[in-house]
């Protein structure tokens, strides 16, 4: 699970300076070549072959306290022709799950300007490499939101990382584009919560669909992949009908298309029952911090309860009968991008991708309009909002103008009673976080948050299903 961000004003078109963007076209034939011919990892010796068992794994670990440091050798690996004067790293503060830096080569155009910078501030630069310190001070050009660890840029709060700045008052001209990769280090023991190579193997396969960012590489606790040039939404964006069209459509489509090799032969299995339940384990008996013991004693501990509780609900979710597709399962507001020059929208952080219920990923969603960093819960989406949202979604997923009424009624009662159970899988999620991440984020407040809500809702959701119209999506 990611954090709220707040609005990025990156948007130059970086194409030209050798970084492969998300194909537009959705490809349907999702083979082993399909999916590997997306990817086109430049200025890399790393890569020998477009098999996807070759997207470069660097064997280093980033220290998590040494950000910048770790992602200089990244850049050594992956990117052997950047110099790395000329790199502006922006190090994003803590997250609630990763730790992010955006690395923005910004080489001069020509040697004038390289000679500019020669012996600023200890800077030496070779005349015969053409080129000068990146920008310090436009921040307006690579502006970063520093609570995110959503894989994208924001206008707030910019932080230039003393190790990279080379040079003050910087020479820029509109045609100098940037290339940017995002290097993201996992949280402390996420992977006791992620499967790390399920995910890799997601963002190949959803970046052949035109779904996700280019994955560049792997090292030991992160990834490296594409910027994706946009906003990252927040409760205001998401409410605007130009935005949320374009989200459920988004969403139809991935639910609609992908496809996995893997599970070609195969009937989907939903990940909802057997993740949780392998959340349900992760919980400890006793917490190592006695105050967080303390804290949630009596609610959430002994943990039979909660697993008791959420068996009975999922039984009665499984009953609905919503349809299995390949979801996101995250898609909070921050795991959105908003390209307004493209007026498309882009999915990011694929951590929990993996078949499960239709109803559970646009459920989970809709919890997600409460917002993170500050959370309130009445910005849930009102039925009238969800009738009009889930219309949209269904002309997309079911490809026909004329849904019916009923159709749009059954997902509306199917996607509230899943958003009961998206509040338990966060919530268990949490009381894993409060015993070992190393982020300063109230985890235990966060998950009483979500639990308050669920037992606020409970009934009314589950009073919907005397409603349900008797028909298929």
């Amino acid at each position: 699970m990611g954090t709220e961000t707040k609005l990025n004003c990156y948007t130059e078109d970086t194409a030209s300076a050798g970084i492969v963007r998300v194909p537009t076209k959705v490809v349907t034939n999702s083979t082993t070549d399909k999916i590997c011919s997306g990817l086109d990892i430049k200025q890399t010796s790393i890569v020998t072959s477009p098999s996807c068992s070759n997207v470069p794994s660097i064997p280093i670990y980033i220290d998590e306290n040494d950000v910048i440091e770790g992602a200089k050798q990244i850049i050594t690996s992956i990117r052997p022709s950047w110099n790395l004067n000329f790199v502006q790293f922006k190090k994003f503060t803590d997250g609630i799950t990763n730790k992010l830096v955006g690395c923005f080569y910004n080489p001069p155009e020509d040697l004038s300007v390289a000679s500019l910078a020669n012996g600023v501030n200890g800077v030496q630069i070779r005349s015969e490499n053409k080129q000068t310190a990146h920008s310090v001070e436009g921040e307006e050009e690579s502006p970063v939101d520093e609570n995110n660890d959503s894989g994208n840029l924001s206008d707030a709060d910019a932080d230039t990382d003393t190790e990279s700045q080379n040079i003050a008052n910087p020479i820029q001209t509109d045609a100098k584009k940037k290339d940017v990769i995002l290097v993201r280090i996992y949280g402390n023991k996420t992977d006791l919560l992620i499967d790390r190579k399920a995910e890799t193997r997601n963002i190949i396969l959803l970046h052949s669909y035109g779904f996700a960012p280019t994955l560049y590489a792997t090292f030991k606790n992160g990834l490296v992949y594409d910027f994706v040039p946009g906003v990252t939404l927040n409760t205001e964006s998401i409410l605007l009908p130009e935005i949320w069209t374009l989200v459920a459509q988004r969403m139809a489509n991935m639910h609609r298309v992908v496809k996995p090799d893997w599970n070609r032969n195969a009937k989907p299995v939903p990940m909802l029952w057997k993740k949780t339940q392998s959340f349900f384990d992760l919980v400890p008996e006793r917490y190592s911090d006695a105050e967080k013991h303390k804290r949630l004693e009596g609610v959430f501990l002994p943990i039979k309860r909660m697993r008791d509780e959420f068996a009975e609900l999922y039984k009665r979710l499984e009953s609905l009968d919503s349809p299995v597709v390949f979801a996101h399962n995250d898609l909070l507001l921050g795991n959105v991008v908003y390209t307004e020059s493209r007026k498309t929208v882009t999915f990011i952080d694929y951590e929990y991708a993996d078949y499960n219920f239709q109803a559970f990923d646009i459920g989970n969603h809709f919890t997600e309009f409460a917002g993170v960093d500050t959370v309130d819960y009445s910005r849930y989406p009102s039925r009238d909002f969800q009738l009009k949202w889930l219309r949209v979604y269904l002309q997309t997923y079911l490809q026909k103008s004329d849904v019916t009424d009923a159709e749009v009624e059954r997902l509306y009662v199917q996607v509230n009673q899943f958003a009961l159970a998206a509040h338990f899988f966060w919530i268990v999620w949490c009381l894993i976080q409060a015993e070992h991440s190393t982020i300063d984020f109230d985890y235990i407040d966060y998950a009483f948050l979500r639990y308050n809500e669920y037992l606020a809702r409970k009934e009314e959701f589950l009073s919907l299903e005397e409603c349900l119209p008797k028909c298929k999506i």
